[in-house]
């Protein structure tokens, strides 16, 4: 019996050490696990002490999370830019920072009736804090600016980088590679003074990825004023993709000076060989920008001084077709005046007077669909891919 009792307790002890290395293995997995997971996301990460007192336990609560998420990051902010000053962190409603947070936990939590104590770790979400971090470092320090990219000197190009991929069109919905392209691109490729917001609630209220397609005036008067500016431009990037290989964009750029269009341009470019996707899509923003920069050198603005006139034959099918034409042309804000100079069922003769150079006439034309063709004295405009009788 007394060995029975051995070979029982010795059994026993066996199984308890089974166990323990069991469960030594597995905290050491835990642990590598959540060390891994802590390495992911350390830097957009903060843990904050928060202390509160309100008429309950749950408003003490909620005052709590919205101080801690503030806090934590504003600490984010400070280890990522380098800085410790707060004057030059950009000022945000709770409605934001929430937006920002992509997760958080809770420890050490207490409270009483009216009073909440805990430690909170915030999770933040990478794309979002560092286009607030690039804010922080390159847009005024006036406490009445926006946060957002903002380059140089003047009032700023709001830019609104659309981004349609197969059936999903984007503007501030995170994955948008487009705006993050913007947001890496080469700081020397293009005019100063260009603006990404940050996508805010305030912004997504304001307006989405189809009204900026669209051309909304209200809308993009009001973005544009919001992040400081008078213009804003609908960068839109349509890919083009052999199976899941991105291949190509077609890039339409649109500048609408107090919602109505000024210039429109869009070009095509191809993938490099090896060229992975986020390097393509930083070349386009590239290409783009500079686009931007060339456009405003050749005509940096509308002034009234810079008249000219020109007369242009308009081939028609229909009167309906010469309206249509007519309407396109009130919407061109470099336009002027329209004189009709002759009107029958196959063609309308007209003068147009306008500011800007030709070139710029050309592209805001064609933002309205009207090609604008030849030189003096024979110029010929139709809608885009109507063919008129000769």
């Amino acid at each position: 019996m007394g060995l029975r009792l051995v070979s029982v307790i010795t059994g026993k002890r066996a199984v308890r050490c089974q166990l323990s290395s069991l469960l030594l293995l597995f905290s050491v997995m835990m642990q590598t696990g959540l060390a891994l997971a802590e390495d992911r996301s350390e830097g957009f990460s903060a843990t904050v002490r928060v202390d509160a007192t309100a008429d309950s336990a749950a408003a003490a609560r909620e005052l709590a999370r919205v101080d801690g998420q503030r806090r934590a990051l504003a600490l984010v902010i400070d280890r990522l830019s380098g800085s410790t000053d707060s004057s030059k962190r950009p000022k945000l409603d709770d409605k934001t920072v929430t937006d920002m947070v992509e997760s958080f936990e809770v420890a050490n939590e207490r409270m009483s009736a009216v009073h909440y104590l805990a430690d909170y770790t915030f999770h933040f979400r990478p794309s979002k804090v560092r286009r607030l971090v690039r804010s922080a470092d390159d847009a005024p320090t006036d406490a009445n600016s926006r946060p957002g990219i903002v380059e140089g000197d003047g009032k700023p190009l709001v830019v609104l980088p659309v981004y349609k991929d197969s059936a999903m069109k984007v503007l501030w919905d995170d994955p948008n590679a487009w705006r993050e392209a913007w947001t890496r691109r080469s700081a020397a490729s293009g005019v100063g003074r260009l603006t990404v917001p940050l996508g805010d609630a305030n912004d997504l209220a304001i307006i989405d990825a189809s009204r900026a397609e669209a051309g909304k005036p209200d809308a993009l008067t009001a973005i544009a004023q919001r992040n400081g500016g008078d213009e804003a431009i609908v960068a839109l990037a349509t890919t083009r993709r052999e199976g899941d290989q991105l291949v190509g964009l077609d890039l339409s750029t649109k500048r609408y000076r107090s919602g109505r269009l000024a210039d429109a341009h869009s070009t095509t470019l191809d993938a490099n060989p090896g060229e992975s996707a986020d390097d393509f899509l930083k070349r386009a923003a590239d290409t783009v920008a500079a686009e931007i920069a060339t456009a405003s050198k050749k005509s940096p603005g509308l002034r009234s001084d810079q008249q000219a006139s020109l007369a242009v034959s308009v081939p028609i099918g229909s009167i309906g077709e010469w309206v249509r034409v007519r309407d396109r042309l009130a919407s061109v804000p470099a336009i002027r005046k329209v004189d009709l100079l002759s009107l029958n069922r196959h063609e309308a003769k007209i003068q147009i007077k306008y500011v800007g150079g030709s070139d710029q006439l050309k592209s805001s034309l064609a933002g309205v669909d009207l090609g604008l063709d030849g030189t003096d004295p024979v110029w010929r405009l139709q809608l885009s891919g109507v063919t008129g009788p000769r």
